[in-house]
């Protein structure tokens, strides 16, 4: 399987809330995180994206583009969290040391309900 590949599995199996299995599979022991929002290890992430998964059971995430460049693969997406209402576009960045993620930086922006840039943000 292809990096890319990887990173698509392991988004959507998150998505979905099958975190535990998406980190079996794909994610190495060592791993690190940079969300500023939880600890940088890797049990705390897996933890946070189970507990997203109950508060939004019903969310809509869609791959809008995925390069991969080497050892990384950055994937640009689309959320829709129900519970809130809102439209978020999310930038995965993923390091890979052969065909497991070591690192992983994501970083969001909610989507305002009304944009100025005419090319929208997808």
């Amino acid at each position: 399987m292809i990096k890319k590949e990887i990173a698509q599995h392991f988004l959507i199996l998150c998505a979905k809330g099958e975190s535990r299995q998406a980190f079996e599979l794909y994610v190495a022991n060592e791993f690190k995180h940079h969300n500023a929002f939880f600890k940088g290890d890797r049990e705390s992430l897996m933890i946070a994206i189970e507990e997203s998964a109950v508060s939004s059971p019903n969310k809509v995430f869609e791959i809008q583009r995925i390069l991969e460049d080497g050892n990384l693969v950055a994937v640009h997406s689309k959320v829709q969290l129900e519970k809130e209402e809102i439209t978020l576009a999310i930038m995965h960045i993923m390091q890979f040391e052969g065909d497991k993620i070591v690192e992983l930086w994501d970083f969001g922006q909610a989507v305002p309900e009304t944009v100025v840039i005419e090319n929208g943000m997808f």
